[in-house]
């Protein structure tokens, strides 16, 4: 996936391994990282650096939208919230070994799907305020969410105002949405500690990199361990290289 690199942990012990319908699924508790979950072998996340990833996908496009009340995550095993993920034995195992990051799953507004992300959405018109597509990786049973195909569902699904944040496909999400906007986050156990997110909007006129609702320094530390209002706003600062490279 990555040629010519390679992140290693150490593992203390093995807490599952099988072979799913679509994927290769393991579990181990690492000797610093806490429990992780891996796909394919790709880590996917760690309970100790989980939520620089899972904050800042959500967060984005929650705060970048005025009044979220129906929101849909495509993928994100592993975090009315209606959930699609084509493996139940990602919602499963996350359930047992990464109770943290899966607590949302008994919240009584939550629904959880298990399907094909891009066939849930094709029954879906203006439906969704925010959607998060927190999807594995380009090979595997996730393939079908990166083609240009999948964001005009992506597009169709979301009410007029709508935000999504996806992994990042630039120029399919600058092809379908009047606002497409690169940001970024660090996670130490991702290739080189970093990974985009594009955040969209039908809005023509919204600023994405602008959060729309602030609470006070006190309740952003007890809601977030990452996102906080001046972060929404610098992960939209990128390097020379970078902006260079997205041009």
């Amino acid at each position: 996936m990555w040629p010519g690199q390679a992140m290693a942990l150490k593992v203390n012990k093995i807490l599952h391994h099988e072979k799913s319908k679509y994927q290769d699924v393991l579990v181990f508790e690492s000797s610093d990282y806490g429990n992780v979950l891996v796909l394919d072998n790709v880590i996917q996340c760690t309970e100790r650096d989980e939520f620089a990833y899972q904050e800042m996908i959500t967060h984005l496009a929650m705060n970048s939208h005025p009044s979220p009340k129906r929101v849909l995550i495509i993928g994100g095993g592993d975090g009315e919230v209606i959930l699609c993920d084509i493996d139940e034995a990602v919602i499963r195992l996350s359930k047992q070994y990464l109770p943290h990051m899966s607590k949302g799953f008994q919240h009584p507004k939550t629904t959880i799907h298990v399907g094909d992300g891009f066939k849930f959405l094709e029954d879906y018109k203006n439906a969704f305020d925010v959607i998060i597509t927190d999807s594995s990786d380009l090979e595997g049973p996730a393939e079908s969410l990166f083609h240009k195909s999948y964001f005009e569902l992506l597009f169709g699904a979301l009410k007029e105002g709508g935000v999504v944040t996806t992994q990042d496909l630039k120029q399919a999400c600058h092809e379908v949405f009047p606002i497409a906007e690169y940001a970024y986050t660090t996670v130490p156990t991702y290739p080189s500690g970093q990974i985009g997110f594009m955040v969209c909007s039908k809005d023509a006129t919204r600023d994405v990199k602008k959060p729309l609702r602030s609470i006070s320094d006190d309740e952003e530390a007890k809601m977030f361990r990452y996102y906080n209002k001046k972060i929404h706003e610098a992960s939209f600062v990128l390097p020379t290289f970078v902006t260079a490279a997205l041009k």
